[in-house]
């Protein structure tokens, strides 16, 4: 069994329930077709208007007006702003137990998000946290990490192999004594052909059961 050493987390959708519910109910709310934000998010996934904001290669008003042509040029209006105010999931309690648990065995912790210049100052907001409460409680949860790697503060993004690298770089770690979580499966291959272990969240439970196979030991 491989003897890992550190454990990189993705954030929205793995510590916190992911956005992609909020999409849906967005989407049934105005009559728009089921996952039509996240194919748009999947068309041109390097130059669209999310990759490019990810990489904080536009504001947040350019990013309003550009997914809204994208979603035009697809047959429905969505404003990037109405995007935006969907992001911020809730966090999973029983994630962060878990990030407690390995931080006692002495494993690394790390997090790698794709994320967005959302507040007012457009400053870096790791958790993408709508409120100063939320932003709190997301805080409290990203200090348990040694670091936090931005895309919208590297100017890269998951998939680039080198977002990957970059966190291995200041674990001082090989990528075969790392483990990434990720809730797409597509965020997870540069980083399992890296040599990282992986996992697929769904949902919490199968995640933690799933990461405990791969490290051999219960978790909480």
């Amino acid at each position: 069994m491989t003897d890992y050493k550190a454990i990189v987390w993705d954030f929205g959708g793995v510590i916190t329930s992911s956005p992609f519910e909020a999409f849906n109910r967005y989407e049934v709310a105005r009559g728009l077709p089921e996952n039509f934000i996240r194919s748009l998010n999947a068309t041109n996934p390097d130059t669209n208007a999310w990759a490019r904001f990810e990489r904080s290669q536009i504001s947040a008003g350019e990013f309003d007006a550009a997914f809204r042509s994208e979603a035009l040029g697809a047959g429905h209006d969505v404003p990037g702003r109405d995007v935006l105010a969907l992001l911020a999931g809730d966090i999973r309690a029983e994630m962060v137990a878990v990030l407690d648990g390995l931080k006692a065995r002495n494993y690394r912790l790390a997090c790698i998000t794709n994320n967005v210049k959302t507040s007012h100052d457009n400053a870096p907001n790791p958790g993408m946290a709508r409120s100063l409460e939320k932003a709190r409680r997301v805080s409290d949860v990203m200090a348990r990490f040694e670091f936090v790697i931005e895309s919208s503060v590297e100017g890269i993004r998951k998939p680039d192999p080198a977002i990957y690298q970059l966190a291995c770089d200041q674990l001082g770690l090989a990528a075969n004594q790392c483990v990434f979580l990720d809730d797409l499966g597509v965020n997870l291959k540069p980083a399992r052909d890296m040599g990282m272990g992986t996992v697929k969240v769904l949902n919490a439970t199968q995640a933690i059961a799933d990461l405990a196979a791969l490290l051999g030991h219960e978790l909480p």
